[in-house]
């Protein structure tokens, strides 16, 4: 019997509804993460675009992180308030509102006016995105056995890999395409490339109908909503509740993996692109200027803006580059957690992102050989994150799944946000160079190696009723 256990994929008995389920949950965090993503793929033309002429790149830098920092708020917020939200009245519901909320922000972002008006609809956005990923994994979660469970939580999260590739073809080939920089610049408006990437966010407010049509609530859900009518100390999404002796140890270790995951996403993942796009930039000034000793900054400045184009899809590459790595390490985790527990992947991931960081930060300077590595950098660093996807619903029990899945997810991103705003304070008022602040992030990665060690296994265990 424990053989032919053993033999059974993953895969076999899973219905055609429950991939459907995955199927749109997946495709919600598509949509969830391009909106994210493209801020991303065009911060380096939106904000000096909203800010006067004479502002230094260390104070850009700084708005730049506010933006990242509200963002963290406004998905934390979201995400608590979304997640209990989707216990009271249902996943199905919930997520449609998450999806519009995010969707119409994110068009509207593209009407900004000034980095604090940027800023401002980045923590609105932010709302609906952390709304969606709470509900959307506690959904997959459900809706899949527990031999199965850790496998599709992977495939879940790394279909982000999919929303930040749609944001790499938008900041290449509408916000970097030549065609679209002229016109703009003809009609006296050479904004609008990046404002377009932005508009874009309105496309996922479709899936709304897709989800109210095809969708049901779980039956665990259903069957916890009625325990909850009959039985007052069964009520459904009590934040309270969370902080309960048998719940408090697994509620604050999720909360510090995903402050450590999500403060070293935004404060060291996504520079990679960065140290690759530097490393370009310093090759073409090398090969234009060779022979000039003597070239100054605003040479090398004006060069910048006649290749501004061909420098968008280096970084680009870089992006993408990273991204795939990523994508790739979220896949692993499933496995790898069924290997090792989900203590040792996520054990692992954080040494792994630890000494990536530091080699890509500190040691590496060639642009073929960080582009190479890139990937490695990208496995490392981002492929922990399909841990919360798989680990955080298994430490609840049906009522309160949402509330905590949503509450360990986002109140990390609200912890995450400080650590970007002194980020941000580094390299502005402290001297600090992108690189140097990315490798100083990066030692968080030490704390989340610890955090395992004192985390509850939930390898091989049946959801909590």
């Amino acid at each position: 019997m424990q053989n032919e256990l053993k033999a059974e994929k993953w895969y076999d008995g899973i219905s055609r509804y429950q991939w459907l389920v995955l199927t749109i949950a997946s495709l919600g965090w598509v949509f969830d993460v391009f909106e994210g993503q493209i801020f991303v793929a065009s911060m380096n033309e939106a904000m000096p675009s909203l800010v006067s002429p004479d502002t230094t790149k260390g104070q850009q830098a700084l708005y730049n992180n506010i933006a990242f920092g509200a963002f963290l708020i406004g998905g934390a917020l979201g995400g608590i308030g979304f997640g209990a939200l989707s216990d009271r009245i249902g996943r199905k519901k919930t997520m449609s509102l998450t999806i519009l909320f995010y969707s119409f922000f994110t068009c509207l972002s593209a009407f900004s006016q000034d980095w604090w008006q940027l800023a401002g609809f980045r923590f609105l956005v932010a709302l609906g995105v952390g709304g969606e990923w709470a509900v959307a994994s506690t959904l997959v979660a459900e809706s899949f056995p527990p031999k199965a469970r850790a496998r599709v939580g992977s495939i879940f999260h790394a279909s982000s890999v999919l929303g930040t590739y749609l944001a790499i073809l938008a900041g290449a080939f509408i916000i970097g395409n030549e065609s679209i920089q002229e016109y703009a610049k003809n009609i006296g408006y050479p904004s609008l490339p990046w404002r377009i990437g932005f508009a874009l966010g309105v496309v996922p407010s479709f899936l709304i109908i897709w989800i109210r049509r095809s969708m049901k609530e779980p039956e665990s859900w259903q069957h916890a909503q009625e325990t909850a009518k009959q039985d007052s100390s069964q009520k459904m999404g009590t934040i309270w509740d969370l902080f309960l002796p048998q719940y408090s140890k697994g509620t604050y270790i999720g909360v510090s993996l995903a402050a450590i995951g999500l403060a070293t996403f935004w404060g060291v993942h996504i520079y990679g692109k960065d140290v690759f796009l530097n490393a370009v930039k310093a090759d073409y000034v090398t090969e234009h200027f060779q022979g000039q000793a003597d070239h100054s900054a605003d040479d090398t400045k004006a060069y910048f803006e006649t290749i501004s184009p061909t420098l968008k899809k280096w970084e680009m590459l870089g992006m993408f580059l990273a991204t795939t790595g990523g994508g790739l390490g979220l896949l692993a985790f499933g496995p790898i957690c069924e290997w090792f527990g989900r203590r040792g992947a996520f054990f692992l991931f954080h040494v792994g992102g630890l000494i990536s960081s530091v080699v890509l930060f500190q040691f590496l300077d060639n642009a073929v050989v960080i582009g190479c590595f890139l990937p490695v950098f990208g496995f490392l660093t981002l492929g922990m994150h399909a841990g919360y996807a798989i680990y955080f619903p298994e430490l609840y029990p049906t009522r309160l799944r949402g509330t905590g899945t949503g509450f360990c997810f986002n109140a990390g991103r609200m912890l995450a946000a400080p650590i970007l705003f002194i980020g941000g304070w580094m390299q502005k008022d402290w001297g600090y160079t992108m690189a140097q602040t990315a490798t100083i992030l990066s030692m968080l990665y030490i704390i989340g190696a610890i955090l395992p060690y004192f985390a509850r296994e939930t390898k091989g265990t049946a959801l909590m009723e």
